[in-house]
């Protein structure tokens, strides 16, 4: 699953796999794609990493008792440097960690790609925008070229 909204919103400077703490039902769930990263972000404090906004909707499959929250802060699986690393960008202004990708490695563990981001402002959109728009335009033109 990929987080679109995270690269047009952030410019994504540095990124960082992590494995994810999750209980039986939510890898159910994430198996079959129910997995909403819109408001997804990571905060590490005191030495640990949590994911918090993650939606994992419930599996249909397991019986209720054995049911997960869906909106639960979940724990990434990271270095202790990693997390350091992290805790002390982020304390600078206009940082953050958004997931951009969660996915199953070869050997079948759920991993998420979390990117230590800066918030884009709306004139860099719009550049983002014209700079995308020119490169299409190029291609179309060598394309028709030959």
């Amino acid at each position: 699953m990929l987080h679109r909204k995270a690269r047009r919103n952030y410019e994504i400077l540095e990124k960082f796999v992590a494995g994810i703490e999750l209980v039986g039902s939510e890898v159910k769930s994430c198996r079959m794609s129910k997995i909403n990263m819109d408001e997804g972000f990571a905060q590490a404090k005191k030495g640990q990493c949590f994911l918090h906004g993650i939606h994992i909707a419930e599996c249909g499959v397991s019986n209720r008792f054995y049911q997960h929250e869906p909106r639960r802060p979940r724990r990434l699986l990271l270095h202790k440097r990693e997390i350091k690393k992290l805790e002390d960008k982020v304390a600078q202004k206009g940082m953050t960690v958004v997931p951009l990708k969660i996915f199953f490695d070869d050997n079948n563990r759920l991993k998420v790609e979390i990117g230590l981001a800066l918030g884009k402002n709306v004139r860099d959109k719009r550049e983002d925008i014209k700079a995308r728009d020119a490169k299409r335009d190029i291609q179309r033109i060598s394309k028709n070229a030959y």
